[in-house]
């Protein structure tokens, strides 16, 4: 318990976070055994730090519970409800899980190609996650609002506040710790994980930052397998995406053969939505993309459409 910077705590958040730490751990071990049982998936590496790795990946649109399904040229596109998503609310922690994270846990839900968590999180002030190892992801967290506090065991310590991303390559193994900076005032972000294209990868430490204007009505690459365009660099053939959409403003973006995408729509207070070829997805809701063919995003609300778009082989 030590390594996961529990000594000398004794506060009511301290223990809280303590039980959470051995959920997730514990969880690891059930969704080994479950995934263990589920054909045609990916194989991978079991990172040690948290739970939601599995021996296998599922795909999740060959066999998804979804509230809408829309075909268009080639594309299949469907969507689930931001109510439909895994919730935990601590107290100190309000998080919303797209794939199954701690101790939620869904069979249809483990992961979409090689995105293996999404989770929406709300850290209060002057709390989060002590000190945890991760090995063999790709782990990246987009600021949505407030100021987190990133420590490492590579040495690095910032904060990043609206508009940064944060990215580990946690490789042969890190330890890091994530904590809001601010004593008051919760911070949201979404912390995603990929797997990468190889294990055993030397581990790196990346930031980056875009202001709302460079994602204003257009679609902002942030993350991409050559770093090119001054994009973070992600070892796996998968390209990140992010923009935000004024009311009617329109963006698209082809989906090519081979490829699959999936959408979030970042859940903010202001209750945006937007509209993809028909379909309108509201605030936390999702979209898992097959096929090939283009997206349209259209803006449907007064209030911007803040939203993250992967490009995944």
């Amino acid at each position: 318990l030590m390594q996961f910077g529990y000594k000398n705590k004794t506060t009511s958040q301290s223990i809280q976070r303590l039980l959470f730490s051995l959920v997730v751990l514990s969880s690891l071990l059930i969704i080994k055994v479950q995934a263990q049982e589920t054909q045609n998936s990916f194989h991978a590496d079991s990172d040690n730090s948290a739970s939601i790795d599995s021996t296998q990946y599922t795909t999740a649109t060959s066999h998804m519970d979804t509230t809408s399904t829309q075909k268009q040229s080639n594309l299949n596109i469907k969507l689930r409800r931001s109510a439909e998503r895994g919730h935990a609310n601590l107290g100190w922690l309000d998080s919303y899980h797209t794939f199954s994270f701690a101790n939620y846990y869904d069979p249809k839900f483990d992961g979409f190609g090689a995105l293996r968590v999404i989770n929406e999180d709300r850290v209060e002030g002057s709390q989060g996650f002590d000190t945890h190892p991760h090995a063999n992801y790709e782990i990246f967290s987009y600021l949505v609002s407030g100021a987190l506090r990133h420590k490492d065991s590579m040495g690095n310590t910032e904060v990043i506040e609206r508009g940064g991303v944060q990215f580990t390559s946690a490789g042969t193994g890190i330890y890091h710790s994530e904590y809001n900076a601010n004593k008051t005032k919760p911070v949201h972000f979404i912390q995603m994980w990929v797997k990468p294209h190889s294990r055993g990868l030397p581990p790196g430490y990346q930031t980056k930052s875009w202001s709302d204007e460079q994602k204003l009505n257009q679609l902002r690459k942030i993350l991409s397998p050559d770093g090119s365009d001054d994009t973070i660099k992600i070892n796996q053939q998968c390209s990140v995406y992010a923009s935000m959409l004024d009311k009617d403003a329109s963006v698209q973006f082809n989906v090519a053969e081979g490829r699959q995408a999936y959408v979030h729509l970042i859940q903010t207070d202001t209750n945006a939505q937007l509209e993809l070829n028909g379909q309108v997805l509201s605030a936390g809701d999702g979209a898992f993309i097959t096929g090939s063919g283009q997206l349209d995003f259209k803006g449907a609300s007064d209030p911007r459409a803040e939203f993250i778009l992967f490009d995944l082989k």
